[in-house]
Order: C-alpha cells, then sequence, then structure tokens
C-alpha cells in the first residue's frame, strides 16, 4: 500500500506542476501533508517537517546568498568588460559570434539564473545576428547549451535539488563532477565552432561598420530588444555609410550593443579588481572546500555589499532587487523538507526502491548511475528539476544503494541530462530566450534537442571516463 501511495504523491505532485495548476512551492507542501493523512501519520507531520528543515538550512543559505553574490556582481559591472571583449571579439564573422555567444552564456551563467543569462546575452548578441542575417536558433541553441551545462552549478537549482533529495553536501557531488562538466563545456565551444563555420560559409565575413549600418526602420525593433543598451532612444536614428571615413559614428552605434546599461548608478569601476579578486578567491576557496560553500557565499556576499555599498539604504536597495530570486529559491528548499520528510519519513520511499529493486533486472543493479545518468536526459526534459530530483532520484538513490552503487554517485549521474533539461517546455527562462530572439518555440526544439542530447550523452562518457559516475 505504501509503494502505491508514495508513487500515487509524486505523480500528483508531478501532474499538478506540469499543468500549471500548482506552484511548485505550494505542491511541495500540500501535496505531501495531504497523503502523510492518508497513510496516517499526519501526527507525525510536524516531525518530519523539522527534521528535513534543519538538515536543509546550510543548502538554503548557499543558494540566498549565492544569488544576492552575483547578482551584486552584475551589478556593479564586474561582467561588462568581458561582454564588451566578447563584442569586440566577434566583430561582423559568423562564427566569432557563434562562439562568443556560448561564451557570454556559460560567464554569464555564473550568476545561477537562466532568465538573467539568457537576457543578457540575447540583448548582446541578437543585433549581430539580425543584421548578418545568421539563424537566431543557432544562437538560442548555443546559449541553452552553455547555460544547461553552468545550471549544474551548486547554487544554479539542480545540484541544490540533488544535495536537498539525498541530504548530501553539495560540494561533495559538484567538485569531483568538474572535469565531465568541463568536457561538456569544451564540448559546446566545439559545437558552437562547427555551428558558426557553417554560418560563415553561408553568409561570408563582412566588416565591423557593415555590420553596424542602421536603418531607420529597424530603430524601434532594435530598441525593444536591446536591455538599457545606451540612450539611443530618441527615434531620430544615427545612419553609418559603408565608408571607411566615419569613426566617431561607428563607435557610437558601438556603443548601442551593450548588454548591460553602461550609466547604470550601481556600477563601481574603482572596486573592478577588487571584485575580480575576491570572486577568483571564492570560486578557488570552494573549489579547494577551504570553508563550506554556504559560509564562503554568506562572507562573499556580505562583503561585496559591505565595499561597494557602504551605506545601508544602498544595501536595501540591492537586497530588494535581487529578493525574488532569492525567496523564490530557498522558499523551493524550503517546501521541499516537506515532500522529502514524508516520502522518507512514512517509509513510501523504501518501500518503492523495494519495488524498483525488483522490478530492474539483477545485471543492471550495478550499474544504476549510468540508468540515472541516462534517464536523466528524458526525465529532466518531460517534467520539472523539482518532480525529478525530489520525486524521481530519491528512489532510485534507494535503489541503486541496494546493489551498492552510493547516493553520490547516484546524485552525480542526475546533473547529466541539464544541457537538455533547460530547453525544455517546463522551464519558464526558455521562454525568455525564444521570446527575446523572436524564435518559434518549436524551432528552438527541433534544432537544439538532438545537440543537447549529444552534449549530455559527452558528460554522462566523460564522467564514467573519470571514474566520478
Amino acid at each position: 500500500m505504501l509503494t502505491i501511495l508514495g508513487f500515487a504523491m509524486i505523480a500528483t505532485f508531478l501532474v499538478l506542476i506540469m499543468m500549471k495548476k500548482m506552484s511548485p512551492i505550494a505542491a511541495l507542501v500540500l501535496i505531501p501533508a495531504l497523503f502523510c493523512v492518508f497513510v496516517g501519520k499526519g501526527a507525525k507531520l510536524g516531525d518530519y517537517v523539522i527534521d528535513g528543515v534543519t538538515s536543509l538550512a546550510p543548502t538554503a543559505a548557499m543558494l540566498m546568498f549565492a544569488i544576492v553574490y552575483f547578482g551584486v556582481m552584475i551589478d556593479v559591472g564586474l561582467f561588462d568588460p568581458i561582454v564588451r571583449g566578447i563584442l569586440k571579439f566577434a566583430k561582423a564573422d559568423p562564427m566569432r559570434i557563434v562562439v562568443g555567444t556560448a561564451i557570454l552564456a556559460a560567464i554569464v551563467s555564473l550568476d545561477g539564473d537562466g532568465s538573467t543569462t539568457f537576457m543578457i546575452t540575447v540583448s548582446a548578441m541578437y543585433p549581430l545576428y539580425k543584421r548578418l542575417k545568421m539563424s537566431l536558433v543557432v544562437m538560442t541553441g548555443v546559449a541553452a547549451m552553455a547555460n544547461g551545462v553552468m545550471n549544474t552549478l551548486p547554487w544554479g537549482g539542480p545540484t541544490a535539488r540533488a544535495a536537498t533529495a539525498l541530504k548530501l553536501d553539495a560540494s561533495d557531488i559538484f567538485v569531483p563532477m568538474i572535469p565531465a562538466l568541463l568536457v561538456g563545456l569544451a564540448f559546446v565551444f566545439v559545437l558552437s565552432y562547427v555551428l558558426g563555420r557553417r554560418e560563415r560559409k553561408r553568409l561570408g565575413v563582412l566588416t565591423l561598420d557593415e555590420v553596424l549600418v542602421e536603418e531607420k526602420v529597424e530603430e524601434k525593433e532594435t530598441e525593444t530588444v536591446l536591455v538599457g543598451a545606451g540612450s539611443g532612444s530618441s527615434g531620430t536614428g544615427r545612419t553609418v555609410t559603408g565608408g571607411a571615413g566615419s569613426g566617431t559614428d561607428a563607435d557610437d552605434d558601438d556603443d548601442r550593443f551593450q548588454a548591460l546599461d553602461p550609466n547604470r548608478p550601481t556600477l563601481r569601476p574603482k572596486l573592478y579588481w577588487f571584485n575580480a579578486l575576491l570572486t577568483v578567491t571564492l570560486l578557488t576557496a570552494m573549489i579547494m572546500e577551504w570553508l563550506p560553500i554556504p559560509v564562503l557565499f554568506l562572507l562573499g556576499a556580505a562583503l561585496v555589499l559591505t565595499v561597494n555599498f557602504p551605506h545601508i539604504p544602498d544595501q536595501k536597495a540591492r537586497l530588494a532587487a535581487h529578493a525574488d530570486n532569492v525567496l523564490n529559491v530557498s522558499g523551493m528548499v524550503f517546501a521541499a523538507a516537506v515532500f522529502t520528510g514524508v516520502l522518507q519519513g512514512t517509509g513510501m520511499v523504501d518501500h518503492m526502491a523495494k519495488w524498483m529493486v525488483d522490478v530492474i533486472p539483477e545485471g543492471m543493479g550495478p550499474h544504476m548511475a549510468l540508468v540515472t545518468g541516462i534517464l536523466s536526459l528524458p526525465l529532466t526534459y518531460f517534467m520539472s528539476n523539482d518532480g525529478f530530483y525530489f520525486g524521481v532520484l530519491p528512489v532510485l538513490a534507494e535503489a541503486g544503494a541496494a546493489h551498492g552503487v552510493t547516493p553520490l554517485e547516484m546524485a552525480r549521474a542526475s546533473l547529466v541530462g541539464q544541457p537538455l533539461h533547460m530547453s525544455s517546455p517546463l522551464v519558464p527562462a526558455v521562454y525568455v530566450l525564444v521570446g527575446m530572439a523572436k524564435v518559434e518555440f518549436g524551432d528552438h526544439t527541433r534544432f537544439v534537442v538532438k545537440w543537447a542530447a549529444l552534449t549530455c550523452l559527452v558528460i554522462l562518457g566523460a564522467g564514467m571516463l573519470f571514474g566520478i559516475i
């Protein structure tokens, strides 16, 4: 009976969030609470939740302060020179533009928020793709795959969910996975090069001045795409001739290719090197495990706020600016305490795992990590990360444990499907991507699925080769 109720609880949760009848936070709380009553252990619900919240508090703290840290770094301009450098590197060469898209998406993905990554990437690269008449699905596909690989960062979501669901330390999952993820990211860059060469062969190479010629009819369209991209909102238009004698005008137009407002009041150019050094130190400390990740980001967020915004009202403004992301992510983690607590406390997960152990062929038992990695492709595409990591992974982990596969191996294998997941119709950020790029979602899907799935398999193969999975 517990097996049936367990699968029914997971199915109910998945259906409701996939049909958008309930928010993930509400479903994570209300559905398990209801099933806890059905099981006859409603009186113990409080104990399950308190135990879960206590164990998840470090993960929630890590997510909260990581979002604040990288959000503030974007505010103060840490990534602005990188964006400008990529645009200068790309020039009007389609191959360089596609590779630059992948690099930019990967770098901006450090903030852990897919929507922010896509907004900055598309804002920076869309005008070049549009004027060169390059394939926009190449831009959306490359950006989604790069972000998908980087989405495995501990503060990006999936790793935190896996750690939450299996009660593991996020750094223990992520740090050993770095070599395999680097191989996956390198594959995305190589793929970007190949796709860029294809675009170059189709279109040829123009000069930057030719690309920056701006027709008046495109003025309004371009301004709606660029996010804070300069001050050219007067509607008068500034046309640059194809000649070489208009350097000043070309420079002015080049300023329009900015992903972030170059005049925003939060910029701190005098503190750039301090912020860069702090970020490098923080990431190094995380990889070297000098301190727990939550502690590192807590200290980093406090330090970057204090140094860059010494006045308390300014600090409050920065915290308020990123409050939505912080609340959504940390709220999800604490809500998950109810789901995982009920699933484990009532014994449902044990019964489901036993059933799965009996169903899975004996010969496949020792290879449950490989099975999980392969299953992560379709499962994370057709369901949300919440559904997969909180509903399915614990069951797979229990089944793997029966055959001697450690939870850490299972958790790492579960991350493999993220490059494909980021193009799932269940990911809100992908609609930001295709919407800003003015690409039909179906066109994006047809283009990206095969390449994203191949990227996932490359990561899985590298993980097995390095003995990580």
